[in-house]
């Protein structure tokens, strides 16, 4: 069965990372998530994802991209280097296939997705459960595009 999707957009403060996030629901069907980690919680992070969607990731200058990585090494969170936004993490899967978890509040939509979140704490992981749950809940990168321009 194919679902409808609603493209919607973000991106960092400065424009230099960008996202088109085709999610199968509408903004204010969104699940949103605040994790307890000191990361996201220093950022003051909303995370959203869609395993029926897809996300598209667009890098206007690769190098002005800061890929950090804590705790256990399993993701990338993107972070501008110019303007210090986070704007998603990615999980790269052995399949080739990476999939990802959104800052809602990045999206151009932010206002339209709910203020209303569910506090999780993924501190009992162990590595395998941790990619067994993103593989679940996270959606799927279709493209990551570097464009490589610089102003």
């Amino acid at each position: 069965m194919d679902s409808e999707h609603f493209p919607l957009q973000g991106k960092c403060h400065c424009g230099n990372l960008k996202l088109i996030f085709n999610s199968t629901k509408t903004p204010d069907e969104l699940a949103v998530r605040t994790c307890a980690c000191s990361f996201c919680r220093k950022h003051g992070i909303r995370s959203t994802s869609d395993p029926n969607g897809n996300l598209q990731i667009q890098i206007m200058n690769s190098q002005q991209v800061i890929h950090y990585r804590f705790g256990m090494h399993t993701a990338d969170f993107l972070i501008c280097g110019c303007c210090g936004v986070y704007v998603a993490a990615i999980m790269h899967h052995e399949t080739q296939q990476s999939f990802a978890t959104i800052n809602v509040n990045v999206l151009d939509c932010a206002h339209l997705v709910s203020q209303n979140s569910v506090t999780v704490d993924y501190d009992g992981e162990t590595v395998q459960s941790r990619r067994e749950r993103r593989l679940r809940a996270w959606t799927p990168v279709t493209s990551i595009e570097e464009q490589n321009f610089q102003p």
